[in-house]
């Protein structure tokens, strides 16, 4: 994903308590930075406050991250992200993870549904939504 093709993205700095026995950052923590991307574009696109406003909101039902190159400390990780579809109720995020020398060091997908916490039960995407959805693949 080029720079042209992604309009979120989000520069993290690699923390040392990030490092595991490898001297590298810790898969998990690779979901973590995806999930503060993910977020991102929650707040950008206004399902973080929509959710606070009627508990109606966005619900994680998968994640997929796949590991290309390690980073390290000390760095940062710059996660540039996108929607990758927008469907009924759901819509899928992908992201790339680069490190400072640009190199791509992981792929991630999520998949998340429009969720009304009020009734358990998925709500389809209001049109005015899902038209920013679709400035942002």
């Amino acid at each position: 994903m080029s720079e042209s093709t992604s309009k979120l993205s989000l520069q993290l700095r690699i923390d040392w308590s990030e490092m595991d026995t490898y001297q590298h950052v810790n898969n998990v923590n690779f979901m973590k930075y995806m999930q503060s991307a993910r977020v991102q574009f929650w707040e950008v696109s206004g399902l973080a406050k929509l959710y606070e406003e009627t508990k109606k909101g966005p619900m994680l039902v998968s994640t997929h991250c796949d590991f290309k190159h390690p980073l390290f400390f000390p760095g940062n990780v710059l996660i540039k992200s996108k929607v990758a579809f927008v469907k009924n109720s759901s819509f899928g995020l992908y992201h790339e993870l680069y490190n400072d020398d640009g190199v791509l060091c992981a792929e991630g997908h999520d998949v998340a549904v429009c969720f009304d916490f009020n009734i358990d039960k998925t709500f389809r995407i209001p049109d005015a939504l899902r038209a920013l959805m679709k400035e942002y693949q």
